[in-house]
Protein backbone atom coordinates (compact mmCIF):
# COMPACT_ATOMS: atom_id res chain seq x y z
CA UNK A 1 0.00 0.00 0.00
CA UNK A 2 1.46 3.33 -1.06
CA UNK A 3 2.06 6.05 1.50
CA UNK A 4 0.61 9.42 1.52
CA UNK A 5 3.34 11.98 1.86
CA UNK A 6 0.59 13.86 4.96
CA UNK A 7 0.46 10.32 6.47
CA UNK A 8 4.34 9.90 5.80
CA UNK A 9 5.19 13.17 7.07
CA UNK A 10 3.00 12.97 10.40
CA UNK A 11 4.68 9.33 11.48
CA UNK A 12 7.88 11.06 11.91
CA UNK A 13 6.64 12.72 14.63
CA UNK A 14 6.24 9.09 16.51
CA UNK A 15 9.56 8.27 17.41
CA UNK A 16 9.84 4.64 16.97
CA UNK A 17 9.78 2.10 19.18
CA UNK A 18 8.94 4.98 22.15
CA UNK A 19 6.21 3.96 24.60
CA UNK A 20 4.70 7.13 25.49
CA UNK A 21 3.33 8.12 28.52
CA UNK A 22 -0.61 8.73 28.55
CA UNK A 23 -0.38 12.56 29.08
CA UNK A 24 2.18 12.62 26.07
CA UNK A 25 0.31 9.88 23.58
CA UNK A 26 -3.23 12.76 24.24
CA UNK A 27 -1.04 15.63 23.25
CA UNK A 28 0.70 13.81 19.91
CA UNK A 29 -2.83 12.25 18.49
CA UNK A 30 -3.89 15.75 17.74
CA UNK A 31 -0.54 16.23 15.80
CA UNK A 32 -0.72 13.28 14.15
CA UNK A 33 -4.19 13.13 12.51
CA UNK A 34 -4.89 13.70 9.26
CA UNK A 35 -8.58 13.65 8.96
CA UNK A 36 -10.29 16.45 7.77
CA UNK A 37 -13.33 16.13 9.98
CA UNK A 38 -13.67 15.74 13.76
CA UNK A 39 -12.10 11.90 14.21
CA UNK A 40 -12.78 9.76 16.72
CA UNK A 41 -9.82 8.66 18.92
CA UNK A 42 -9.83 5.30 20.49
CA UNK A 43 -7.89 3.22 22.99
CA UNK A 44 -6.88 -0.19 21.75
CA UNK A 45 -5.92 -2.28 24.75
CA UNK A 46 -4.68 -6.36 24.34
CA UNK A 47 -4.95 -7.81 27.46
CA UNK A 48 -3.46 -10.98 28.95
CA UNK A 49 -6.47 -13.33 29.32
CA UNK A 50 -8.64 -16.08 27.59
CA UNK A 51 -12.19 -14.79 25.83
CA UNK A 52 -12.93 -17.82 25.41
CA UNK A 53 -13.46 -18.65 28.80
CA UNK A 54 -16.49 -17.21 30.74
CA UNK A 55 -14.89 -15.47 33.61
CA UNK A 56 -12.68 -13.48 30.97
CA UNK A 57 -15.08 -12.35 28.22
CA UNK A 58 -14.86 -9.05 29.79
CA UNK A 59 -17.84 -6.75 28.97
CA UNK A 60 -18.38 -3.63 30.59
CA UNK A 61 -18.79 0.56 30.19
CA UNK A 62 -17.28 3.77 31.02
CA UNK A 63 -18.81 6.84 31.96
CA UNK A 64 -16.20 9.04 29.98
CA UNK A 65 -15.38 12.51 32.14
CA UNK A 66 -15.38 14.33 29.34
CA UNK A 67 -17.55 12.70 27.44
CA UNK A 68 -17.41 10.78 23.70
CA UNK A 69 -17.82 13.57 21.75
CA UNK A 70 -20.87 11.63 19.45
CA UNK A 71 -24.62 12.50 20.30
CA UNK A 72 -26.13 8.88 20.95
CA UNK A 73 -29.47 8.06 19.78
CA UNK A 74 -31.00 5.91 22.62
CA UNK A 75 -33.94 3.38 22.31
CA UNK A 76 -35.67 2.36 26.04
CA UNK A 77 -38.04 -0.72 25.72
CA UNK A 78 -40.08 -0.77 28.99
CA UNK A 79 -44.04 -0.46 30.00
CA UNK A 80 -46.12 2.22 30.19
CA UNK A 81 -45.48 3.79 33.96
CA UNK A 82 -41.92 3.95 32.67
CA UNK A 83 -42.28 5.51 29.26
CA UNK A 84 -42.45 9.44 30.87
CA UNK A 85 -39.55 8.74 32.59
CA UNK A 86 -37.96 7.63 29.65
CA UNK A 87 -38.66 10.24 27.68
CA UNK A 88 -38.14 13.18 30.13
CA UNK A 89 -34.44 11.99 30.56
CA UNK A 90 -33.65 12.05 27.18
CA UNK A 91 -34.71 8.70 25.29
CA UNK A 92 -35.34 8.89 21.42
CA UNK A 93 -38.01 6.17 21.12
CA UNK A 94 -39.49 4.77 24.18
CA UNK A 95 -42.50 1.87 23.42
CA UNK A 96 -42.65 -1.77 24.23
CA UNK A 97 -44.38 -3.91 21.28
CA UNK A 98 -44.70 -0.88 18.63
CA UNK A 99 -41.06 -0.99 18.93
CA UNK A 100 -40.38 -4.59 19.22
CA UNK A 101 -42.34 -5.13 15.96
CA UNK A 102 -40.43 -2.04 14.76
CA UNK A 103 -37.12 -3.99 15.43
CA UNK A 104 -38.78 -6.97 13.61
CA UNK A 105 -39.16 -5.18 10.71
CA UNK A 106 -35.41 -4.63 10.05
CA UNK A 107 -35.27 -1.17 12.21
CA UNK A 108 -31.97 -0.56 14.03
CA UNK A 109 -31.19 2.60 13.40
CA UNK A 110 -30.04 3.00 17.25
CA UNK A 111 -26.44 3.62 19.03
CA UNK A 112 -28.21 2.30 22.43
CA UNK A 113 -30.71 0.21 23.51
CA UNK A 114 -31.93 0.37 27.21
CA UNK A 115 -34.69 -2.30 28.86
CA UNK A 116 -36.11 -2.38 32.00
CA UNK A 117 -36.00 -5.75 33.75
CA UNK A 118 -39.10 -6.68 33.49
CA UNK A 119 -39.89 -6.33 29.93
CA UNK A 120 -36.48 -8.66 28.93
CA UNK A 121 -38.53 -11.68 28.34
CA UNK A 122 -40.61 -10.17 25.17
CA UNK A 123 -37.35 -8.31 24.69
CA UNK A 124 -35.18 -11.46 24.48
CA UNK A 125 -37.03 -12.69 21.04
CA UNK A 126 -34.81 -9.76 19.37
CA UNK A 127 -31.02 -11.40 20.47
CA UNK A 128 -30.69 -12.12 16.90
CA UNK A 129 -30.99 -8.93 15.05
CA UNK A 130 -29.73 -6.85 18.16
CA UNK A 131 -27.29 -9.07 19.58
CA UNK A 132 -24.97 -8.98 15.97
CA UNK A 133 -25.01 -5.13 16.34
CA UNK A 134 -23.75 -4.90 19.82
CA UNK A 135 -27.11 -2.97 20.83
CA UNK A 136 -28.78 -5.86 22.78
CA UNK A 137 -29.41 -4.80 26.27
CA UNK A 138 -27.12 -6.67 29.18
CA UNK A 139 -27.00 -5.88 33.07
CA UNK A 140 -23.18 -6.38 33.01
CA UNK A 141 -23.32 -2.50 30.78
CA UNK A 142 -25.96 -1.22 32.80
CA UNK A 143 -28.23 -1.55 30.01
CA UNK A 144 -31.14 -3.72 31.70
CA UNK A 145 -32.29 -1.69 34.90
CA UNK A 146 -35.15 -0.08 36.41
CA UNK A 147 -33.11 3.10 36.90
CA UNK A 148 -34.20 3.91 32.87
CA UNK A 149 -33.82 7.67 33.81
CA UNK A 150 -30.41 7.66 35.12
CA UNK A 151 -29.18 4.76 32.60
CA UNK A 152 -30.41 7.14 29.49
CA UNK A 153 -28.75 10.14 31.01
CA UNK A 154 -25.58 8.29 31.22
CA UNK A 155 -25.62 7.58 27.82
CA UNK A 156 -26.00 10.89 26.90
CA UNK A 157 -23.39 12.40 29.07
CA UNK A 158 -20.84 9.93 27.85
CA UNK A 159 -21.28 6.30 28.95
CA UNK A 160 -19.73 4.23 26.55
CA UNK A 161 -19.62 0.20 26.50
CA UNK A 162 -16.77 -2.20 25.24
CA UNK A 163 -16.30 -5.71 25.18
CA UNK A 164 -13.31 -8.32 24.36
CA UNK A 165 -12.98 -9.42 20.89
CA UNK A 166 -11.71 -13.03 20.06
CA UNK A 167 -8.02 -11.70 20.18
CA UNK A 168 -8.52 -10.39 23.56
CA UNK A 169 -8.27 -6.59 22.60
CA UNK A 170 -10.52 -3.87 23.86
CA UNK A 171 -11.45 -1.51 21.35
CA UNK A 172 -12.97 1.90 22.73
CA UNK A 173 -13.78 5.37 21.45
CA UNK A 174 -12.38 7.73 23.96
CA UNK A 175 -12.98 11.34 22.44
CA UNK A 176 -12.46 13.73 19.52
CA UNK A 177 -9.43 15.18 18.20
CA UNK A 178 -11.28 18.30 18.75
CA UNK A 179 -11.46 17.70 22.30
CA UNK A 180 -8.29 19.24 24.66
CA UNK A 181 -5.17 16.78 24.99
CA UNK A 182 -6.33 16.92 29.03
CA UNK A 183 -9.76 15.64 27.55
CA UNK A 184 -8.68 12.74 26.05
CA UNK A 185 -6.29 11.86 28.80
CA UNK A 186 -8.92 12.22 31.31
CA UNK A 187 -10.91 9.38 29.44
CA UNK A 188 -8.33 7.55 28.62
CA UNK A 189 -7.51 7.23 32.19
CA UNK A 190 -11.29 6.37 33.09
CA UNK A 191 -11.16 3.23 30.65
CA UNK A 192 -7.79 1.76 31.89
CA UNK A 193 -8.91 2.48 35.38
CA UNK A 194 -11.99 0.64 34.98
CA UNK A 195 -9.85 -2.29 32.89
CA UNK A 196 -7.53 -2.87 36.16
CA UNK A 197 -11.03 -2.98 37.83
CA UNK A 198 -12.11 -5.70 35.73
CA UNK A 199 -8.93 -7.77 35.70
CA UNK A 200 -10.00 -11.98 35.92
CA UNK A 201 -8.75 -13.65 39.19
CA UNK A 202 -7.92 -16.42 36.85
CA UNK A 203 -6.34 -14.30 34.53
CA UNK A 204 -2.18 -15.17 34.75
CA UNK A 205 1.42 -13.02 33.74
CA UNK A 206 1.31 -9.92 32.17
CA UNK A 207 -2.59 -8.12 32.10
CA UNK A 208 -2.00 -5.22 29.59
CA UNK A 209 -0.29 -6.95 27.22
CA UNK A 210 -0.16 -3.22 25.60
CA UNK A 211 -1.85 -0.44 25.08
CA UNK A 212 -1.94 2.04 21.69
CA UNK A 213 -4.10 5.56 20.78
CA UNK A 214 -4.91 6.40 17.49
CA UNK A 215 -7.74 8.85 15.74
CA UNK A 216 -9.38 7.47 12.98
CA UNK A 217 -7.24 7.20 9.60
CA UNK A 218 -3.81 7.95 12.09
CA UNK A 219 -0.72 6.14 12.89
CA UNK A 220 -1.01 4.51 16.80
CA UNK A 221 0.88 5.65 19.22
CA UNK A 222 2.54 2.94 22.09
CA UNK A 223 1.79 4.08 25.29
CA UNK A 224 4.15 2.67 28.10
CA UNK A 225 1.07 0.17 30.40
CA UNK A 226 3.84 -1.03 32.43
CA UNK A 227 2.02 2.05 35.26
CA UNK A 228 -1.17 -0.29 34.89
Amino acid sequence: MQISKKRKKVSEKIEKGKLYLLAEAAHLVKQVNTANFDASVDLHVRLGIDPRKADQALRGSVSLPNGSGKSKTVLVFCNNDKEKEAKEAGADFVGLQDMIDKVQGGWTDVDVVIATPDVMGQVAKLGRILGPRNLMPNPKVGTVTADVANAVMEVKKGKVSFRVDKYGIIHSSIGRVSFTAEQIEENAEALLQILVKMKPSTAKGIYFKSVHMASTMSPGIAIDSKLY
